[in-house]
């Protein structure tokens, strides 16, 4: 991994600073920038017109689309609904699906998940729908496949769960969890926010009906997308004006239209991870887009799990501290969002004197309100949360290990 090629790509880590509190929002590619100011110096007009820059400008936005339903191996650009946040894009989705269902009909949610995906399905109480939860092991601190099944019926709609849980940073068997949801004849909704900056997205291999994470946590702007089967798509209602119809999709989900610059600028992600591999690879030459994110997503894998394994066998060696989540930082069973209380010390006051130490690191409930509660937590202020990203380097974490030591 060449750490310096890589930290060039991001201009604030020319800051004397210490990202670390990156499952919140990652430092941005400094060519999603520069494609930003593209788009609104050379195109920044209506879509539409008939006039050559509205032309272009279309052309721009469809082909960055394309690239972005090629990048988490969608079927059709169609299927990549582009909003302001995931947490709006579940709400537009909970809103619009629900219009097809009846009252007593079940939706399963999770005890781990961020407010995002539990809020927008557990409101919908209010019009009929029963709601279920399934809870993390309090043990293991992961989720029982065995439980989620004595949880479906005849009657369940849709489970909602989280790829990867914000906090704890365990990776969910969403393959598995999809073909048992799917042989009750339930959807599946999922909420990969925590798991994209880390892992290679494939709505079809997993085959998900829904898939939303946030871009500005995957080295771009401030701007979501969701993917839905563009079958699923076409049937459920859309929230936008009267005439739009239903096969006009993604644009009946997407009221007042997408941010053209932004979602422009998403072409800046997807040329890094094409550009991350050819910088490491002497095959470049025939690799196809696909094998060249697959190669960086596995390369970025590798060397997270030596910067996780790093700060986690520090952790575990310290007596006091419970790691709330997976011990090991084995990149098969986590991502480095890495999460833990100490016996004695506030969580906040452990993060204010890192603070010190320009170094950004969290403690809270980080919006998965509902494990904190579960796992008596909030009485600790929530969990210190450490999250690390490919562009943190191994001494970054040393520092972070030498400001704790001072502390515990």
């Amino acid at each position: 991994m060449d750490i310096k090629y890589i930290r060039s790509k991001f201009p604030a880590l020319k800051n004397n600073f210490i990202f670390m509190d990156n499952a919140g929002g990652s430092q941005t590619l400094g060519s999603t920038v520069n494609y930003i100011s593209d788009y609104l110096i050379n195109s920044n007009v209506q879509l539409g017109a008939s006039y050559d820059i509205s032309e272009k400008a279309g052309e721009r936005l469809a082909e960055t689309t394309t690239q972005i339903a090629e990048f988490i191996n969608a079927s059709h650009k169609n299927e990549v609904v582009i909003g302001p946040s995931t947490t709006m894009l579940l709400r537009i989705l909970s809103i619009s699906i629900s219009q097809n269902w009846n009252e007593g009909d079940e939706v399963i949610v999770t005890n781990t998940d961020h407010e995002a995906n539990v809020s927008c399905w557990t409101d919908l109480e209010k019009k009929g729908i029963q709601i279920k939860i399934w809870n993390v092991n309090p043990e293991t601190l992961e989720l029982d496949l065995e439980a989620l099944k004595k949880l479906l019926s005849n009657k369940t709609k849709l489970v909602a769960v989280t790829h990867t849980s914000n906090v704890l940073g365990t990776i969910n068997p969403i393959k598995k969890i999809t073909e048992i949801v799917h042989s009750a004849g339930a959807l599946i909704c999922v909420d990969g926010v925590a798991y994209a900056p880390h892992r290679k997205v494939d709505v079809q291999e997993w085959d998900v009906d829904f898939y939303t994470f946030s871009w500005y946590k995957v080295y771009g702007p401030h701007l979501a997308m969701m993917f839905g089967k563009l079958e699923l798509l076409t049937n459920i209602p859309g929230i936008n004006h009267y005439f739009f119809k239903p096969e006009d999709v993604p644009y009946k989900f997407q009221p007042g239209n997408f941010n053209f610059e932004l979602t422009y600028s998403l072409r800046g992600i997807t040329e890094y991870f094409e550009e991350l591999a050819d910088h490491h690879s002497d095959k470049k030459q025939n690799m196809s887009r696909t094998q060249k994110y697959n190669a960086s997503f596995d390369l970025v894998a590798t060397y997270e799990e030596e910067l996780a394994t790093k700060l986690l066998d520090y952790l575990n060696s310290v007596e006091e501290i419970k790691i709330i989540g997976n011990r090991s930082g084995s990149k098969d069973k986590r991502v480095p969002t890495i999460a833990f209380v100490h016996d004695t010390l506030m969580s906040s006051a452990i993060v204010k004197k890192i603070d010190h130490e320009k170094i950004g690191i969290r403690f809270g409930d980080f919006y998965a309100k509902k494990l904190i509660q579960d796992l008596n937590l909030e009485r600790k202020d929530g969990v210190v949360r450490v999250s690390l990203v490919h562009y943190n380097t191994e001494e970054e974490v040393d520092k972070l290990i030498a400001g704790f030591k001072n502390i515990f």
